[in-house]
C-alpha cells in the first residue's frame, strides 16, 4: 500500500511539474504580439461605437474583419435589428476535436464624440479611452490569440462571435448566441479581466422596470388642484418600490431615471422612470414581476394612471462545478507563468448568461485586466496583455484537444 501511495504521490508531482513548465515559445508569441494588439485596440478606440451608432459599430468590425479573414476565418454578417450595426461570426476550421467559442462586443456605453474628446493615449503602464477595457480590449484579444495559434490545427472548430449591442441586452443578437453555443463545447467570453487579475465564474442576471404615469395638466399656480401630477405619483411610486429588494436573496432595484414636465408653472400631465433589477437566482424575476404589479395599485395622485411592467435582460450565470472545473485549469496555466488568478463573482451581467443557460460550460472575464468600465476613467493595464494572451492561447490549445 506505501509503494502504492508512493508511487501516486510521485505521478502527483511530476504532473504538478509538468503542469508548471512554462510553454516559452507560445509565450515568446505572445511578447511579440503585444504591439500589434495595442496599435489595434488604439484604432478600434479611437471609433465611436455606442450601442446606437450603427456606422461605428460597423467600422469598428470592418477592422477586426480584415484581421481575422487575414487568419483564414471564413466571415459571416447578419444584421442585429432592432439593434444597430451588424454582428459578426468568424469560423476557423481544424482537424481535432474541440469545438471553441470566443465571444466579445463590438458595443460601448458612450455617446459620439467621445472618442474624439478623449482618445486613446496611454500613460505609464495604463491605456485609456472609451471602450478599452469593455470590450474593444477582449476584440483584440481574440485576435491576437488566434494570431499566435497559426498553423495550430488540432480543434474542430473556432468561432469569433462580435455582438453589436450587449451593452443593452443583446435583444438583436440572443438568438444567434443561442443558436452558437448549442454548436460549441465550451466559451470563452472576452469580458474585461478584473483589476485583481480575475476571472468571472458567476453572474447576476439584469433586467429593467420600466414605469409610465399619466395624469392631467393643469396651471401650477392657477388651478394646480384641477390637475392630477404624474410627478408626484411617479415619486411615489418611486419610493415605495425602492422596497423591492432583497439582500438575503443578492436581489438590488435601483431606480436610476426620472423623467417628467418641461415647465416649471404647469402640472405635468405624463412622467416616466425606470429602474435597473439585479438578481442572483431566477425566481427573484418573478417575484419582483409580481410585486410591482401589487405594489403600484396603491396609488397617491387619484385618477392617475400607472403602467409598469419589467423587462428582462440577461439571465443569471449562477455558480457551477464546470465553470469551477475550467476555472481550475486557467489556473493551472496561468500558474505556468508564475502568476495567480482570483475568481470573482459579479453583479454585471453579459453574454456569458445566455451561453451557460444554453447549456455550454462557459468562462468569462478573459479580455485584458482593467477597470472604471463605463466611466470617462476606463483604463487597461498593458502589462497584462502578455499573460493574458497566454492564458487564452493555451486554454484554446487544451479546448482544442477535447479537454474536458
Amino acid at each position: 500500500m506505501k509503494k502504492v501511495a508512493a508511487a501516486l504521490a510521485a505521478l502527483v508531482l511530476a504532473h504538478a511539474s509538468q503542469a508548471a513548465e512554462v510553454d516559452k515559445p507560445l509565450l515568446a508569441k505572445a511578447e511579440k504580439q503585444k504591439p500589434e494588439v495595442l496599435k489595434l485596440l488604439g484604432r478600434m478606440v479611437n471609433i465611436d461605437s455606442g450601442t446606437f451608432n450603427g456606422k461605428g459599430l460597423d467600422a469598428v468590425g470592418a477592422l477586426a474583419t480584415a484581421e481575422l479573414k487575414k487568419l483564414g476565418g471564413r466571415i459571416e454578417t447578419s444584421s442585429a435589428a432592432p439593434a444597430a450595426g451588424h454582428n459578426i461570426v468568424a469560423t476557423f476550421s481544424g482537424k481535432g476535436k474541440g469545438r471553441i467559442l470566443l465571444v466579445a462586443h463590438m458595443d460601448t456605453v458612450f455617446a459620439d464624440g467621445t472618442a474624439k474628446a478623449r482618445p486613446f493615449r496611454i500613460e505609464g503602464s495604463r491605456a485609456y479611452g472609451p471602450g478599452i477595457m469593455d470590450d474593444k480590449g477582449g476584440i483584440v484579444m481574440a485576435i491576437g490569440a488566434l494570431k499566435m495559434l497559426q498553423g495550430f490545427k488540432d480543434y474542430a472548430k473556432i468561432t469569433v462571435l462580435l455582438n453589436t449591442n450587449e451593452e443593452t441586452g443583446s435583444h438583436g443578437t440572443r438568438a444567434l448566441i443561442e443558436k452558437l453555443a448549442k454548436e460549441h463545447d465550451v466559451a470563452f467570453n472576452l469580458e474585461p479581466g478584473r483589476s485583481a487579475d480575475g476571472l468571472v465564474i458567476a453572474r447576476k442576471g439584469s433586467g429593467e422596470i420600466e414605469m409610465d404615469v399619466k395624469g392631467k395638466a393643469a396651471h401650477a399656480g392657477v388651478a394646480a388642484k384641477e390637475g392630477r401630477n404624474a410627478a408626484l405619483e411617479a415619486a411615489h411610486q418611486v419610493l415605495q418600490l425602492s422596497k423591492l429588494g432583497d439582500d438575503a436573496k443578492q436581489t438590488t432595484v435601483n431606480w436610476t431615471v426620472i423623467k417628467s414636465g418641461d415647465r416649471s408653472n404647469v402640472i405635468p400631465d405624463h412622467a416616466s422612470a425606470q429602474a435597473d433589477v439585479r438578481v442572483a437566482v431566477a425566481e427573484e424575476f418573478d417575484r419582483v414581476e409580481h410585486d410591482i404589479e401589487r405594489i403600484s395599485a396603491q396609488r397617491l395622485i387619484p385618477e392617475t394612471q400607472v403602467a409598469i411592467h419589467l423587462r428582462r435582460g440577461f439571465p443569471p450565470m449562477p455558480a457551477s462545478p464546470i465553470t469551477d472545473a475550467i476555472a481550475q485549469r486557467a489556473t493551472d496555466i496561468y500558474a505556468e507563468l508564475g502568476r495567480k488568478l482570483t475568481l470573482e463573482s459579479t453583479g454585471g451581467a453579459a453574454d456569458a448568461s445566455l451561453i451557460f443557460a444554453a447549456g455550454v460550460p462557459t468562462l468569462d472575464g478573459l479580455g485584458i485586466v482593467g477597470g472604471g468600465i463605463h466611466t470617462a476613467e476606463e483604463y487597461a493595464e498593458v502589462d497584462s496583455i502578455v499573460p493574458r494572451l497566454y492564458l487564452l492561447a493555451r486554454l484554446m490549445q487544451e479546448y482544442g484537444r477535447g479537454a474536458q
